[in-house]
């Protein structure tokens, strides 16, 4: 058997557990899956796989050998699709992380379409507040917003939002509307702390009013922050993206547009060392597209009725152009 179908063959092992599994899958017989992983340890000299009656598992050396063996069998399949010239041919497993509520109201609501464009392509969305070890969970691109931690991951700024105070239009009915950044002490906010928190800066051109709101109720997830302003629980300072739905639909409206707060970026992620394969450039910009207002699950809502003259005061997520973006921004 040639190295890079034991390659293969052992990746699929470490997969799946199960070389059994992986004999069925490739249509072998079980004793050509074992041969082929025996072989493999014999040219290393090293044991890749701790075996047992219930399963199997890498060795630390087979941990760090699957990683690169796994790089290399997509960096053939690249080379196979770069020859072929067509981005139709992408086929096999696609690992993308972006966090829960970013992917349910954005990421989901468009998928269909990137599947679509790709029949032999599957992809498997982790949906995960934490920032997850994208090469400890086989992670190929992963959607991350904020500023960047230093690190030495491959990282590419692909869109800048604005950030706003929101609330529905039913609490203003009773709370009334703030008319400056001060008046917003007069109110109570929900405060999301993993989102910045209480202490803001707001901006008109020179001025600068630092404001600290006021709120009983601190949540630490965004699905929380969505639930207790969409209950009327308060106003609050959040991403556009955020709340996009009901933005479109007029159930909760920015409030003091004009003043500025600290835009929010979306970047995208790579494993480290590892360079972006075909598959996850092609997902990266199925992103930036809808990210950019295309589509009818678009991140940047037009609110329902908007007037063409108003559509672009609409469009509150920008994305940034490749020359412009840097790691880590």
């Amino acid at each position: 058997m040639d190295r890079l179908a034991a390659l293969e063959i052992f990746v699929r092992v470490v997969d799946t557990g199960s070389f059994s599994a992986v004999a069925r899958t490739q249509r072998i017989g079980q004793p050509a899956v074992s041969k082929a992983v025996v072989q493999l340890e014999e040219w290393l000299g090293v044991s890749l796989l701790m075996r047992s009656t219930r399963s199997v598992v890498p060795t630390e050396a087979g941990r760090i050998f699957y990683e690169r063996a796994k790089r290399t069998i997509e960096e053939a399949d690249e080379a196979v699709v770069a020859a072929r010239g067509s981005a139709s041919s992408l086929s096999g497993k696609l690992r993308v992380s972006t966090a829960i509520c970013f992917g349910r109201l954005h990421v989901i609501p468009n998928l269909s379409a990137f599947l679509a464009e790709h029949p032999d392509l599957d992809v498997e969305l982790v949906l995960d507040d934490r920032h997850v070890d994208l090469v400890e969970e086989g992670i190929d691109v992963a959607l991350r917003m904020g500023a960047m931690p230093d690190s030495n991951m491959t990282a590419r700024r692909i869109a800048e939002g604005r950030r706003m105070v929101v609330a529905t239009s039913a609490y203003l009915q009773r709370h009334g509307t703030p008319k400056s950044p001060g008046e917003l002490m007069n109110h109570q906010a929900v405060i999301y702390s993993r989102g910045g928190g209480e202490s803001w800066t707001f901006r008109k051109g020179t001025a600068e009013v630092p404001v600290v709101l006021q709120g009983r109720l601190k949540v630490t997830q965004a699905e929380g922050l969505r639930e207790a302003v969409n209950y009327d629980m308060g106003l609050a300072v959040a991403l556009e993206w955020l709340f996009s739905p009901e933005l479109r639909s007029g159930k909760v409206v920015p409030i003091l547009q004009d003043w500025a707060l600290p835009s929010g970026n979306l970047s995208v992620v790579y494993p480290t060392g590892r360079l972006a394969s075909t598959k996850a450039r092609a997902f990266v910009s199925f992103v930036e597209r809808f990210m950019g207002g295309g589509g009818p699950h678009s991140v940047s809502p037009q609110r329902e009725g908007a007037s063409a003259e108003n559509a672009g005061r609409q469009d509150w997520y920008s994305p940034v152009p490749e020359s412009s973006a840097s790691p880590g921004s």
